[in-house]
């Protein structure tokens, strides 16, 4: 079994996060200029960005799951697309203001199903980034080098 290290004191670790963080935060601050919305309204970029996100994570995780790469660069791909990247473009915090900014601007329905539908398609969105990356494994057939499915 593999150890987790903590990543205090890791400095290249963080400056990966970092780096992927200062793509990922502009890209959705495009989204948001793109989607703009009042706090009465369906929160747009929002619910665009975290489902792009939870897709994207499905795919990146499962293509790196089964990339055959040393466990090295697996951890280097992950920090720098999905903690840095991924988490610095998708958004729980602004989910939470923008649910309860709903409520207090009398939007308790609205507010309700933002939150359901936020859940619901955000699962499915992570699924469906699994099962893509299957689909582009299967389809790209064995791997030689090590025996199985890419």
């Amino acid at each position: 079994m593999t150890r987790v290290r903590p990543l205090a004191g890791h400095g290249t670790a963080m400056v990966t996060v970092f780096l992927g963080g200062l793509l990922g935060a502009p890209a959705r601050y495009g989204v948001d200029v793109a989607l703009p919305s009042g706090p009465d309204g369906f929160p747009w970029s929002t619910f665009t960005v975290n489902l792009v996100g939870a897709f994207a994570l499905g795919l990146l995780l499962e293509t790196l799951t089964s990339s055959g790469w040393r466990a090295d660069r697996v951890r280097r791909a992950r920090l720098l697309l999905g903690t840095g990247f991924l988490g610095a473009f998708t958004t729980y915090s602004s989910f939470a203001v923008q649910f309860d900014q709903l409520g207090r601007h009398g939007q308790a329905g609205l507010a309700a199903a933002y939150a359901a539908a936020s859940l619901v398609f955000g699962l499915t969105a992570a699924g469906l980034g699994l099962c893509a990356a299957q689909a582009v494994r299967r389809l790209r057939g064995p791997d030689p080098e090590r025996g199985v499915g890419r």
